[in-house]
């Protein structure tokens, strides 16, 4: 049930508003009348009434997603799918991966490893993980390149056409690492015929400085290129109380991207992409607790740090994308794509002055792959996809845990080696590095049959062969001077091997008049990992068993009141076996990657929009959840009946779109949103101090564009009510003194102008 005591300054008082108080005690009593009423509301989301269902009579343009690998219309495909254009993004801030969060229903986020690298869980599918070597169950793909690994993920959210977050395992057409889902992040394309382009500038606090655009210039009649980029620089919104060190967690990138789009004869369809990204910022800050013993005299947003490096985070990706038709009915599909990052941090993992934890990451990654497939269009009643996969990953990955490197251990005046000899752990350098190679193969199918004008059988298999080999691990002891004083764990080599069949069986039924019903089964695979945080003995070099969901789903997609209304609605249920997931023993910081045998996860979630009037729409969301261990343990801890981390009951967003104005100069409008989402824990064991309570987020921005379109502006706020919020918990109690925490960001406001051409 969602905790409406909020968030409490360091002397306890209460931090809420009465706004923000109404709304919350508003959900939490909705949600204990939706949770006594659960069963009927699922009984209610599967029957969606035909008789409610009106004619295809729209006030807007249809939504055009390519989730399955074709091109339809978002309330045609019978999968639950959260579809967000690029105009919708841009105006409303969303500028990385992470705050997609606040747009879409059952998706959360681990912010544990920093911005732009998110660990997402969807409907209670998340990697409790924060390995850098790791791929989450939650897969990323930049215009269906799949993007596995961290290092390689970059700054993305510009110049987009739109964002496709597609719920449930994706196991047919997308393969392994989609047990709880995927987001597919689609660039606009380079446009044939025609000169066109925008740029944008903005400024809010903190200094920031956002500029964005792009150009599309046709190269014959052929042929067209797009440049896109986009550039932001603020200050650190962590405030850091130590003289001479700079405030943390600051704004640094800046990304381009090339588009070459050509159709050189009937048939054939040529799309190159090539993109470079680049983020140095100050780091994040880590918010330990407890305040009495870690952070006396702090503000929220205060942090007393000594380390404030610059975070280091590189990306180079081409993909070359062929669209062949090689009969009336068949066309070939060939994504070819090489991509390369490196990502490096120096944590300041106690969140103090001290020196008790500090950890420096680094990841070097690059990855080829090449997907080929055959897509029918038949004019019977049978269409099929059938494909072909291949990709091959290199990870080089290190770690140190650097432990009070300020203590002197042996008594002789000076920090040396010996002082790690004497007194390990204390005053040591605990590194560990190694090489890991992951490929994989999967052959691929997806099949429809129309067995009436109004019934559809769909169906997929998947075959997937995966390998992999984690080579050259080492894990030493060191002095603070990186003097050799123990080998810990000596050269070694893991491997694994592993095959999967995944499938999909469901059918679809269109109602008359518009509207659709689907009740489909699937099943998603993770393929295993390595564990990456071995660094005191080998027993902790371990390889986890690959995780499985089977999935049942059933749900409507209807279009009422002629059009004014859409509502989406899906019911689920989960068998998710061997959940993979790191194993932090707080008394000596040692960590194993494990399996959680078995739990359960079902729920619900709907979402809809209505236009009211010409000047009046709304739109939201709404998520349930239950998501509980059924047989697993942790620290020799029996976690039967706990909850599945970043799995909160309850999550809902609404938001408005309002014309104030609307004359011969310009059009006047806001956009106020609001999110919230019921209390979670962020580890298996459930400890109660780690709870993170149920909290409220708004945002709004307030728009101006001319009649014309070519001039705009946009006065925005996000987290209004500078909402004081965890992200991430990790409990260091016993062996460190402190709680890990990471928070969401304060209050950020501004304004951003810009122009069309």
């Amino acid at each position: 049930m969602a905790d409406v005591r909020g968030i409490t300054d360091d002397n306890g008082r209460q931090t809420w508003g009465w706004y923000e108080i109404m709304l919350v005690k508003t959900l939490t009593a909705c949600e204990a009348t939706i949770w006594r009423g659960y069963p009927a509301i699922i009984v209610a989301l599967l029957s969606g009434s035909p008789a409610l269902a009106q004619s295809e009579e729209a006030h807007d343009e249809p939504i055009v997603v390519t989730a399955t690998k074709r091109a339809e219309n978002l309330q045609s495909v019978p999968i639950s799918i959260s579809a967000i254009s690029g105009d919708t993004l841009t105006s409303a801030r969303v500028t990385n991966v992470d705050t997609l969060v606040s747009r879409v229903v059952n998706l959360q986020l681990n912010s544990v490893v920093g911005d732009n690298t998110p660990i997402f869980a969807m409907r209670g599918v998340s990697m409790s993980d924060y390995s850098l070597n790791q791929s989450s169950p939650v897969a990323t793909y930049y215009d269906e390149v799949y993007k596995g690994n961290f290092a390689l993920l970059g700054v993305s959210m510009f110049d987009l056409e739109r964002v496709e977050v597609l719920r449930g395992p994706q196991g047919t057409l997308y393969g392994k690492n989609t047990t709880g889902g995927a987001v597919n992040l689609i660039a606009r394309k380079a446009s044939l015929g025609k000169t066109d382009g925008y740029f944008t500038a903005g400024y809010g606090n903190y200094d920031r400085i956002d500029i964005n655009g792009a150009i599309n210039l046709p190269l014959g009649d052929m042929a067209a290129l797009r440049l896109a980029g986009t550039f932001a620089r603020a200050d650190g919104w962590f405030r850091n109380v130590v003289p001479g060190k700079a405030d943390l967690a600051s704004v640094r990138e800046w990304a381009l991207r090339t588009t070459i789009h050509a159709e050189p004869g009937d048939g054939l369809r040529l799309t190159l992409r090539a993109s470079t990204s680049k983020q140095t910022p100050r780091n994040y800050g880590v918010y330990a607790q407890p305040e009495a013993v870690n952070r006396a005299g702090l503000g929220k947003w205060e942090i007393a740090a000594n380390i404030d490096e610059r975070r280091f985070a590189e990306t180079w990706s081409v993909a070359a994308t062929a669209d062949a038709t090689i009969a009336d009915w068949l066309t070939l599909t060939s994504i070819t794509s090489y991509d390369k990052g490196k990502l490096w941090f120096y944590e300041d993992t106690d969140g103090t002055a001290a020196q008790t934890l500090e950890i420096p990451y680094f990841d070097d990654a690059s990855q080829v792959a090449q997907d080929l497939r055959l897509t029918s269009d038949l004019a019977g009643p049978f269409n099929f996809i059938l494909g072909f996969y291949l990709s091959r990953e290199k990870v080089l990955n290190a770690t140190t845990l650097e432990i009070a490197k300020d203590v002197d251990s042996d008594g002789i005046p000076g920090i040396t080696a010996n002082d790690c000899a004497v007194g390990l752990p204390l005053a040591c350098l605990f590194s560990n590095r190694f090489r890991q190679v992951k490929k994989s193969l999967a052959i691929y199918s997806d099949v429809q049959y129309a067995i009436s004008d109004a019934l559809t059988l769909r169906g997929g298999l998947r075959y997937t062969d995966d390998r992999g080999v984690q080579a050259d691990f080492e894990a030493n002891a060191l002095g603070i001077d990186g003097t050799l004083v123990a080998n810990l764990i000596p050269l070694s080599e893991l491997r694994y091997s592993t095959q999967n069949l995944s499938g999909k069986i469901g059918f679809d039924y269109s109602l008359t008049g518009g509207g659709l019903l689907y009740v489909h089964a699937s099943r998603g695979y993770r393929a295993p990992s390595f564990n990456a945080q071995a660094f005191f003995d080998p027993s902790e070099l371990t390889v986890a068993r690959p995780e499985e969901v089977t999935a049942y789903e059933a749900g409507a997609k209807l279009r009422l009141a002629g059009g004014a209304v859409t509502l989406n609605m899906a019911a689920f249920h989960y068998d998710y076996h061997n959940q993979q997931f790191i194993n932090v023993d707080p008394s000596n910081a040692a960590q194993t990657l494990l399996n959680i045998d078995k739990s359960r996860i079902y729920g619900a979630e709907a979402e809809f929009s209505f236009r009211a009037s010409e000047t009046l729409s709304l739109r939201g969301g709404l998520g349930l959840l239950s998501a509980r261990i059924v047989r697993g343990s942790a620290s020799g801890v029996n976690v039967a009946n706990n909850r599945l981390s970043n799995a909160p009951r309850l999550t809902f967003n609404l938001g408005a779109d309002l014309t104030l104005l609307d004359t011969g100069i310009g059009r006047l409008s806001l956009h106020p949103n609001a999110t919230y989402q019921s209390s979670q824990f962020f580890e298996v064991l459930n400890i109660p101090r780690l709870r993170q309570p149920g909290y409220a987020i708004f945002e709004a921005h307030l728009d101006f564009a001319t009649s014309d379109g070519r001039w705009h502006a946009s006065l925005w706020g996000k987290n209004l009510t500078n909402k004081h919020y965890f992200t991430s918990r990790i409990d260091l109690l016993t062996g460190f003194g402190l709680d890990y925490n990471h928070i969401g960001a304060p209050r950020t406001y501004g304004i951003t102008m810009g122009a069309s051409f």
